[in-house]
């Protein structure tokens, strides 16, 4: 995984919290329910990435293996 795709999903993930917290602290249920589903979907463009690393290790070690 590049270390841009870690810097954007962190970046989107920042900015949910922001929202959420903004959302708090003004009592907008909308934007905080916002930043919420920013910061989750963050979280699983995350996990996908680290999938995808995974999938990469393991050809990697079965390459090196031959």
């Amino acid at each position: 995984m590049s270390g841009a795709d870690d810097i954007k999903n962190a970046a989107e993930k920042a900015g949910g919290k922001i929202k959420e917290g903004v959302g708090k602290a003004t009592d907008n249920e909308s934007l905080e329910a916002e930043g919420r589903a920013d910061q989750t979907e963050a979280s699983v463009k995350q996990a996908g990435e680290n999938v995808k690393d995974a999938a990469h290790n393991v050809g990697e070690n079965l390459r090196s293996k031959d």
